[in-house]
């Protein structure tokens, strides 16, 4: 299929896990690819793309800074002339008790996972508004918008944070042909998820390495932990037209771990 032919997907936190998958599904679908992360191996994300046959920039910045957001989404419109789809993907996890919870660790959560995705709806927004052809906004929360877990306030505040980001620009852009949703990954095989089994398993007893996520996937109705590929499905949903009358919402990606 070629669903995003002549669409350009602005996508946060590509260079490697589920912002990765998500962008290799698009170029396989025909979009200009705008591959965005805070390290120099998202260029290797786009160089692939582009061997591959698809049509891809990459950007190192950060979601945090205005001014480097801005920078994001000039560098999309120079190189395609439009932004039509952004995820909002860059995330950060810490684990610890709560007693040993910095400050620097809760604003450094707070500000990636919650302010970045602000701060990238609101340069994507404008940018469609601008060019008035709609567009699809479409946010990365986490199972922890659904249900804190112990050791991650900070996280779950976050990720909560999402949704109601969602919905509230939901409501303020629809008339725009502009829809924002939200997705909400479940344990995905990830490097996030290699640290969270580490983290958690020190925490909450004397777990080996991989121990703790196996016994988690059993809890798991499918019985196995999600892939990229699985998100990047529900992403390239959301973002076409099959999606066009879908906004407001938060899916859960996670196997039927949480049901709602």
């Amino acid at each position: 299929m070629q669903r995003f032919e002549n669409k350009t997907v602005v996508i946060t936190g590509a260079s490697r896990g589920i912002g990765a998958a998500i962008a290799r599904r698009f170029a396989r679908e025909g979009a200009n690819l705008v591959v965005s992360a805070n390290e120099d191996s998202v260029h290797g994300v786009a160089d692939q793309i582009k061997v591959d046959g698809g049509k891809a920039i990459s950007f190192v910045g950060d979601v945090t800074d205005k001014a480097s957001v801005k920078s994001l989404y000039d560098a999309a419109e120079k190189a395609f002339g439009a932004v039509d789809v952004s995820i909002q993907n860059a995330g950060v996890i810490t684990i610890a008790r709560i007693e040993d919870m910095t400050e620097n660790e809760w604003d450094k959560v707070l500000a990636v996972n919650t302010k970045g995705v602000f701060l990238c709806a609101q340069e994507a927004i404008l940018r469609m508004r601008k060019h008035g052809r709609g567009g699809r906004i479409i946010n990365t929360a986490s199972g922890q918008a659904r249900d804190g877990f112990i050791f991650t306030p900070h996280y779950a505040a976050s990720k909560m944070g999402v949704v109601g980001i969602t919905q509230s620009l939901a409501k303020e852009v629809a008339t725009d042909n502009i829809t924002v949703n939200a997705f909400c990954p479940g344990i995905i095989e990830t490097d996030m998820w290699a640290y969270n089994d580490q983290a958690w398993g020190k925490l909450l007893g004397n777990y080996g390495p991989g121990e703790l996520m196996k016994e988690w996937v059993e809890g798991i109705p499918m019985k196995r932990a999600g892939s990229g590929e699985d998100v990047a499905g529900l992403v390239t949903f959301l973002a076409s037209d099959d999606a066009s009358y879908i906004t407001g919402q938060t899916i859960n990606v996670d196997g039927g771990l949480i049901m709602s």
